[in-house]
């Protein structure tokens, strides 16, 4: 076997040992992660772009303290601020939502644990090693995966809020 296929086998080895609810993390994860390369993709690319756009538009406008204009100025910050904060609150959520499947995965383990207990009315130690494994295995994938997403979020998070301060400060009237 080549070592491509062993990391395969090992991985696949590891979702079995955890259970159904490991398959779950794994799904959640992956959407945190696409999310996240998104978003990081957005602030690198199309970000860059759109600020450019709206700080020409506002240098070229003739009229920049009227009301009016203040409130066109105030829309687009929030433009801005909409484009860059999209998929944030939902790369939250599956950060939230990883240890709670993680959780998720220790109770379904521990009843299988009793099940085997009341099963074979004693506590076997080899017997209750299957569902022991899928009690810790999920828990500790959950938080994990949750750390990993944690960093990003919070992250992005701050780069909003200060990018769009940024732009705000750089739409200023004559």
């Amino acid at each position: 076997m080549t070592p491509i296929w062993n990391a395969v086998a090992t991985f696949w080895e590891f979702m079995e040992t955890g259970g159904d609810v490991l398959v779950w993390i794994l799904v959640v994860t992956i959407a945190m992660w696409t999310l996240i390369v998104e978003r990081l993709l957005y602030f690198r690319r199309e970000h860059p772009r759109r600020a450019a756009d709206v700080q020409e538009r506002w240098e070229q406008r003739s009229d920049q303290t009227s009301w009016y204009a203040l409130r066109i100025r105030e829309q687009w910050i929030s433009e801005i601020q909409v484009g860059l904060r999209h998929s944030i609150p939902m790369i939250q959520s599956l950060v939230a939502l990883c240890p709670l499947l993680g959780l998720l995965g220790t109770v379904t383990g521990m009843m299988e644990v009793f099940d085997v207990m009341a099963v074979s009315g004693s506590g076997n130690a080899r017997a209750m090693a299957s569902g022991i494994s899928r009690a810790t295995i999920p828990t500790m994938a959950g938080m994990v995966a949750a750390l990993s997403g944690l960093y990003f979020s919070i992250s992005m998070s701050r780069f909003v809020e200060g990018e769009t301060e940024r732009i705000a400060d750089n739409l200023v009237h004559d």
